[in-house]
C-alpha cells in the first residue's frame, strides 16, 4: 500500500517544534528561580504570646518581693503584672516596681507562690528604645587647623 507523502509543514519533527519549544521555555524561567532559598520570616510575638524575660533569683517576705534576673535587656514598664511558672504547678503574678540594677530587677508578689529559679514570662509586646547613635567625642572628628605662610 503506497501512502502519500506528507507535507513539509505536518513532519512530526518540525511541527511539534514550536509547540515544544514554547513549552520548554517557561520552564527554563522556573528553574532559575529553584536555586534562590526561601526565606521564612521569623514569627513575631503576638498579646497573646508569653515571652521568657528572666528568672526568680531571690524572694523576700517583708515586704512579699522579689529579685528577677532578666535573660536580656529589661525592657518591662512600671506596673506591669509578670507570670511566673514552676515545677509542680507553682504559679504566681508579680508586679513590676520599676528598681533593677544591673540584669536584676525588683516585682512585688500580688498572688501565688513562687521558688527560686521559677520561671518569668511576660505578655506584653513592646520593642526595645532606640539608642540613639552619636560619634564619640575624640579629637579625630575635630577639623585641623590651617597653618597659615607668611
Amino acid at each position: 500500500m503506497n501512502l502519500p507523502p506528507i507535507p513539509l509543514s505536518l513532519n512530526p519533527p518540525l511541527f511539534f517544534l514550536p509547540i515544544s519549544l514554547s513549552l520548554a521555555l517557561p520552564l527554563l524561567f522556573l528553574s532559575s528561580c529553584a536555586d534562590k532559598p526561601t526565606e521564612t520570616p521569623a514569627p513575631k510575638p503576638t498579646k497573646d504570646q508569653a515571652r521568657l524575660v528572666g528568672r526568680i533569683a531571690s524572694i523576700h517576705k517583708n515586704p512579699d518581693f522579689t529579685l528577677i534576673q532578666s535573660y536580656g535587656p529589661w525592657n518591662v514598664p512600671t506596673g506591669a503584672i509578670l507570670a511566673t511558672m514552676g515545677l509542680e504547678g507553682r504559679a504566681a503574678n508579680l508586679k513590676v516596681t520599676g528598681e533593677k540594677t544591673g540584669q536584676f530587677a525588683a516585682a512585688d508578689i500580688q498572688s501565688g507562690t513562687l521558688e527560686i529559679g521559677d520561671s518569668v514570662y511576660t505578655t506584653l509586646s513592646y520593642q526595645a528604645p532606640k539608642e540613639e547613635e552619636t560619634p564619640p567625642d575624640t579629637r579625630e572628628n575635630e577639623a585641623l587647623p590651617i597653618k597659615e605662610e607668611g
